[in-house]
């Protein structure tokens, strides 16, 4: 019996696989158009399958690709006179339709709708089927009717992407906003999906659409996950200041964490809207009874005083305040983001660089983990480096190094033992420490490795004295240590003396970028401008285009010219790194309802 079974067993699987291997030759001939080939094959599965609807499906559709539509009518026919299953109605339906009986096609089309009234079940095979032969307006009539049918279930998700096919956003909205009701934890989902649909621009129609549904709802049913659709809405917007509003509604109904709220400061930052982000970490402050997230707050309002300062007595202000926040938490290991934080601004803002090592390493003395020491050694080793203590600087970096292997924080320490040697005029230690890195973990470390590997790889051979290589990492120092007109004015030597040398596009570009941290936006212009008109086919043009485009999209008020400098993005360098958010911005220029 058990010999017998096994038998049994084997040719069942053998049958299986059979019909498998089968079934993808078929659909290997039919995506290449062999469909006489794939054809036959559809034919053996239907009749050793005969009641496997995907086999009787593909013998269907290619015959319709051959144009053999009377045998494809003869198949459904004689399978209906057994069952009028509404599926296969739609199909014949279709059939008629491509041999232009669109009368005959309209009736089984309505028969097959009819028959949900029956059999409300077939809802989604029924509207799928309309869907796959693109007859939306058939199979919104089926949803339409499952949602009368069948309360329970609900079709919104499905309503919702044919709309957006058809390109009725606000019916699209309409459903998505009844499927988040339907099931709130989908919201994130939904977020996706409705993202290419709206843009920056609040006054997009789009936007409106959206923005007045959730106020709507908000109104009608207050639930919380209104108010976050709503807080992301304004995000996507840039309007950070009325995100905060939401979520300052959604905190109050649920106060048990501020992450949201932190994340949204930090977005705001990042974003440059250092006021909005200062009045949320103000009210971090107001709310928290946590001290870590009171010390994370004071940090980032104490960085963005130190961006925004403009004279030594402010910056003495925000020295006096960093003192009183010691005064009260002490220094430990908690308060020890906020130590960092503090040697940086003394070193860098307050220009004292031996207070600020004197007092980190006091930091180091403190009971904190390995991975908190070497962040310490990290910024002493920066400030080293700002001194042009280069070689006390890479004993540090050395030592992150090997006690932190393979670590993230071990990478950026390799990369600014490279860096610190590009600074020195070490070239090839330097080049040999990148070359490692071009692999590493951290995405951003190995891209910065590469730039800086490509600019001494390109440079370096071109003179043997490598004066202008040597000229451009002293510029780049300069601009580590904050001396920014020392920067340019070095620049500007390459520009002059260097004229037909490699590197000169690439001072252009880092000219400019120092230009905007100036505000000197008309200087910058000049030298994006230089490198799109000489430098066309060179590595840096797609950034001076893209930094062009922002310059006058953002400071310079001239919008046609950015807009024409991304369409420029989008059709010339279609690898570049900015090609998605040139198109993006450019659609938003040219007043896309659609993003």
């Amino acid at each position: 019996m058990k010999n017998y079974l096994f038998i049994i067993s084997l040719v069942l699987t053998f049958g299986f696989v059979n019909s498998q291997n089968s079934e993808v030759l078929a659909d290997s001939y039919y995506k290449k158009g062999e469909f006489k080939k794939a054809l036959v094959i559809y034919e053996n599965l239907n009749k050793e399958k005969p009641y496997n609807y995907n086999y009787l499906f593909k013998l269907i559709d290619v015959h319709q690709q051959l144009e053999q539509f009377d045998a494809a009518q003869n198949i459904l026919i004689q399978r209906l006179e057994k069952r009028r299953n509404p599926t296969l109605i739609v199909e014949l339906g279709y059939n008629y339709q491509l041999k232009d009986s669109l009368e005959k096609a309209k009736t089984l089309y309505k028969e097959a709708i009819d028959y949900i009234d029956e059999k409300p079940n077939y809802v989604y095979s029924v509207a799928k089927k309309f869907e796959d032969h693109s007859l939306l307006e058939e199979a919104i009539k089926v949803y339409d009717k499952g949602k009368v049918l069948m309360p329970n279930q609900n079709y919104s998700i499905q309503l919702a992407r044919i709309y957006g096919d058809q390109g009725n956003i606000e019916k699209m909205f309409e459903n998505y906003i009844e499927y988040i009701a339907y099931r709130p934890n989908y919201i994130n989902n939904i977020k996706r999906a409705v993202s290419d649909f709206i843009s920056e621009n609040k006054d997009n129609e789009n936007n409106l659409y959206l923005r007045r549904l959730l106020l709507k709802k908000i109104q009608q049913e207050p639930n919380p996950y209104w108010y976050e659709f709503l807080s992301w809405l304004y995000v996507q917007e840039k309007a950070y200041n009325k995100s905060f509003i939401q979520e300052k509604a959604l905190y109050k109904r649920n106060p048990e964490s501020l992450d949201r709220i932190i994340e949204l400061a930090v977005t705001a930052l990042n974003d440059n809207d250092s006021e909005t982000s200062k009045d949320i970490f103000n009210y971090v402050l107001e709310t928290t009874q946590d001290a870590t997230t009171a010390l994370t707050a004071h940090q980032y309002i104490l960085e963005i005083d130190t961006q925004n300062a403009t004279s030594k007595k402010e910056l003495d202000v925000i020295d006096e305040a960093y003192n009183k926040l010691f005064d009260q938490f002490g220094k430990s290991e908690l308060t020890l983001p906020l130590q960092l934080a503090y040697g940086e601004f003394l070193a860098f803002h307050q220009k004292d660089t031996e207070s600020a090592t004197s007092f980190l390493r006091k930091s180091m003395k403190l009971n904190i983990s390995e991975f908190q020491e070497a962040e310490v050694k990290l910024l002493l080793a920066d400030i080293l480096v700002l001194q042009e203590r280069f070689n006390e600087a890479l004993i540090f970096y050395s030592q992150i190094q090997l006690s932190l292997k393979n670590s993230t924080i071990s990478q950026e320490a390799r990369f600014k033992v490279a860096k610190t040697s590009y600074y020195k005029g070490d070239f090839d230690w330097a080049e040999s420490q990148l070359k490692i890195l071009k692999s590493s973990t951290s995405q951003l470390i190995a891209n910065d490795a590469l730039d800086l590997k490509l600019l001494i790889s390109d440079n370096k051979w071109e003179d043997s004295t490598q004066t202008a290589l040597k000229y451009y990492a002293k510029a780049d120092l300069f601009a580590f240590q904050n001396k920014t007109d020392e920067a340019i004015s070095l620049l500007d030597k390459i520009l002059e003396e260097h004229k037909g040398e490699s590197i000169i596009d690439q001072a252009l570009f880092q000219q400019a970028k120092l230009f905007e941290k100036k505000k000197q936006y008309n200087k910058a212009e000049a030298n994006y401008l230089k490198i799109i008109a000489d430098y066309r086919e060179d590595i840096l043009a797609d950034d001076a285009h893209y930094y062009l485009a922002e310059l006058y999209n953002t400071h310079l008020a001239k919008p046609e010219e950015a807009k024409q400098l991304y369409e420029k993005i989008i059709f010339d360098f279609e690898d570049s790194i900015y090609f998605i958010e040139s198109r993006k911005k450019f659609r938003m220029l040219r007043g896309d309802s659609i993003n």
